[in-house]
């Protein structure tokens, strides 16, 4: 009787596996996820899509499809992980730009520590924080901007010793908004959001001090139907008014 509960049991867990498995998914930058889901509510605005989506890290996304997670889109906050799975095979093609992000960096409004447009002034807000919050930039690209960014204007001497890690952009703006950190280097979409907002000031960063954030996503081969008709949704008028509308530029 035990070996054929065992037996049972195991049939029922491999069923549910498969069922998992064939749920469409997608694996979406942390930095889009306020967009995104106006987005894919204009998609189907009359209901549920059936699809998955999973928030996070681009580079975190990309470690898993390549060791073979069940995603069938990548939506990336940059080109260099969608195009490291098209040349490792995962990828239908090199897929598409769908929008250009801004990096902006945000204060605790309670830390009382001022964002004003010259670096004298940031200097010296970088010098009143404790805790400096940025996303890893081997992980995810608005981290690497903020390194590239501090290193362009002389800053990274004395951020560095307070930066504060984060596996992926949404959750180092989280350490802003919940006090753990008193500045710190996030998305213009994410500082524009009502919740980040309420907390923090925020000040838009010149882009001329790093690489343009140019984000692509890439289909994996063998996406259904559903999620093929939803790659070709985010590049139309309709998908990049919304893209606009949260801060990004769009090709």
């Amino acid at each position: 009787m035990k070996s054929y509960l065992a037996w049972l049991l195991s049939l029922l867990l491999l069923s549910a596996n498969i069922a998992f498995a064939q749920v469409p998914t997608i694996a979406v930058a942390a930095n889009m996820k306020d967009a995104f889901l106006e987005i894919i509510t204009a998609f189907k605005p009359n209901g549920k899509t059936g699809i998955r989506v999973v928030y996070g890290s681009s580079g975190n996304f990309t470690t898993q499809i390549l060791n073979g997670a069940p995603f069938n889109l990548l939506i990336a906050a940059d080109e260099h992980f969608p195009l490291e799975l098209y040349r490792h095979g995962k990828a239908l093609d090199e897929g598409v730009v769908y929008a250009i992000g801004k990096l902006v960096i945000i204060a605790k409004k309670s830390s009382g520590i001022q964002l004003l447009d010259n670096k004298a002034e940031i200097s010296t807000a970088i010098q009143g924080a404790n805790k400096i919050s940025i996303a890893k930039p081997q992980l995810a690209p608005y981290g690497k901007a903020a390194v590239e960014y501090l290193r362009a204007e002389g800053l990274w001497d004395i951020a560095k010793n307070k930066l504060v890690y984060a596996d992926n952009i949404g959750v180092a703006t989280t350490y802003v908004v919940s006090g753990a950190a008193d500045i710190g280097f996030t998305a213009l979409s994410l500082a524009q959001s009502p919740e980040v907002a309420k907390e923090t000031n925020s000040l838009l960063l010149n882009a001329k001090l790093y690489e343009p954030i140019k984000q692509r996503m890439v289909l994996i081969k063998g996406a259904p139907q559903e999620v093929v008709d939803l790659y070709r949704f985010i590049q139309t008028p309709q998908a990049k008014t919304i893209l606009q509308k949260y801060g990004y530029t769009t090709p």
